[in-house]
């Protein structure tokens, strides 16, 4: 692999060597005009390119930041309101990653042969699309509209192994342990937490995910209105050892940005040796006997 690509990968081993720098990455807090995908894609490649001028290899961007969080806008009609990964559209977002050499994970509905999906498009520094996760934990009236994703998603860059999620899928422990057992260093997450229990839940889980995985949590969120919804902000990044590195405030625009540090990394997993101890006691556990009892 090369540092200027985002490569997805299949690899299932969690003791993949740490990194060696640290990674600078951005999150972007922004307001989604609902509905308005062009307006939105214009939006992102202009925070692309400021990430870029910030020195960022990375832009982390909100769930379905493309249409604002609208699942029955998007069903209502989905040529206008959902991408693939080859529209002509995201042609300003192509062309921001290959102009300021960032990669971007950015929020969208997207359409397929098998039907909709909440999706992250991974956008490497080149400006191709290189990956597509769809998220695999819905919540309320999405099935209604959307298909769940069947395979989870670990990204490189620099050094460093990035797992996806989307949303509800951080509400799942299970979620950000398998990238962690996959080597992922980080957990990035695009999605709408609302005001009122949102906040609690987003405040709750993420330092969770970062401890018990030591990995770097990081979440985009949407801030002000969101369909019917009013988004609570507080974008954040959380270190492997669950405290807050940074965090964007309630209500306003910003381009978060953070450095990832291999020695954070390093500290966090000798002091808490969970994934070691993991996957040690299930070696242990396979290779152990086992005895078979007849009841008659």
């Amino acid at each position: 692999m090369t540092t200027s690509h985002v490569t997805a990968s299949s690899t299932d081993s969690p003791s993949h060597a740490l990194p060696d720098r640290p990674l600078r990455i951005a999150v972007a807090q922004a307001v989604a005009v609902r509905g308005d995908v062009d307006a939105n894609i214009e939006r992102a490649a202009e925070l692309i390119r400021e990430a870029g001028a910030a020195g960022a290899r990375l832009v982390l961007f909100a769930e379905k930041f493309l249409t604002g969080y609208d699942p029955e806008l998007v069903g209502s009609d989905p040529l206008r309101y959902a991408v693939s990964a080859d529209d002509p559209r995201l042609a300003p977002i192509a062309a921001a990653c290959r102009e300021s050499g960032t990669a971007a994970v950015l929020g969208a509905a997207t359409r397929a042969a098998e039907g909709l999906f909440i999706s992250a498009l991974v956008f490497a520094p080149s400006g191709a699309v290189v990956a597509r996760y769809d998220k695999q934990h819905q919540y309320g009236e999405e099935p209604k509209v959307f298909r769940p994703g069947t395979a989870g998603c670990t990204l490189e860059l620099d050094g460093w192994r990035l797992g996806l999620g989307v949303c509800y899928d951080s509400g799942f422990p299970e979620h950000a342990r398998a990238a962690a057992l996959d080597g992922c260093h980080a957990y990035l997450v695009g999605a709408l937490f609302r005001t009122g229990g949102g906040r609690l839940q987003s405040q709750v889980w993420f330092p969770a995910r970062a401890m018990d995985n030591t990995c770097y949590a990081v979440l985009a969120n949407h801030v002000g209105p969101a369909g019917e919804r009013d988004a609570c902000g507080g974008s954040a990044i959380w270190r492997p050892d669950g405290l807050l590195l940074a965090e964007a405030g309630p209500t306003d625009d910003e381009l978060l940005i953070g450095d990832l540090d291999p020695r954070v990394l390093r500290e966090a997993r000798e002091d808490l040796t969970m994934l070691t101890d993991i996957a040690r006691r299930d070696a242990q556990v396979a290779a152990s006997p086992r005895a078979l009892v007849e009841l008659g």
